[in-house]
């Protein structure tokens, strides 16, 4: 677990995944800090595990604070956008002008790795994917058969199942489950 010198407030943030007609997905966020943010259509559609919704669980389980889904809890618009044009325009000089600390890169990199690495083994394991993908050799031996991974595949198992069965326009809502944390905390910051 990433550990940073910064105040943490309870998450108040949650993302909803919609599954639209035509294989594809909708993302939509709300939450306690920074501008309310557009809904979102997801990249990587799949009948039992889109793509983002692989990186919050991954996020949520090994409790990545700056990885994707802890920095939109921080306030931040990272993949989504806010719903404002004038909000849009100032968040974005917000963002351009912040430089990621090493912790950040860190935990987005590790989310990246996590992700693709679980989702490769939920699929062989589903019997959805004949074998693990070439460059899965480059994971360090000890992370597939780790507790978090072990953890991360029964949220999948979780998700997939419940995910797989929604109709056309159902939704599945998950909690950001670790507190939020704000570089420098500023209470101008929260939402209005």
């Amino acid at each position: 677990m990433s550990v940073h010198a910064v105040p943490a407030y309870p998450a108040g943030v949650e993302v909803t995944f919609s599954k639209l007609p035509g294989r594809r997905y909708q993302m939509s966020v709300v939450r306690e800090y920074g501008p309310e943010l557009a809904p979102r259509q997801g990249p990587g559609y799949d009948d039992y595990l889109p793509h983002d919704a692989v990186h919050f669980l991954v996020e949520a389980e090994a409790r990545l604070a700056w990885g994707v889904f802890g920095q939109i809890a921080a306030g931040y618009s990272n993949i989504f956008w806010p719903v404002e044009r004038a909000q849009q325009r100032r968040q974005a000089r917000r963002e351009q002008q912040r430089r990621p600390r090493p912790e950040e890169y860190a935990d987005m990199d590790r989310s990246e790795t996590l992700a693709s690495l679980c989702q490769s083994l939920w699929e062989v394991r589903a019997g959805h994917r004949a074998a693990l993908p070439e460059w899965l050799p480059e994971v360090p031996p000890d992370v597939p058969g780790s507790p978090l991974v072990a953890r991360i595949l029964a949220r999948l198992d979780e998700f997939a199942g419940r995910w797989h069965s929604l109709p056309p326009d159902g939704s599945i809502t998950l909690t950001w489950p670790l507190p939020v944390r704000r570089p420098g905390g500023r209470a101008k910051d929260r939402k209005r």
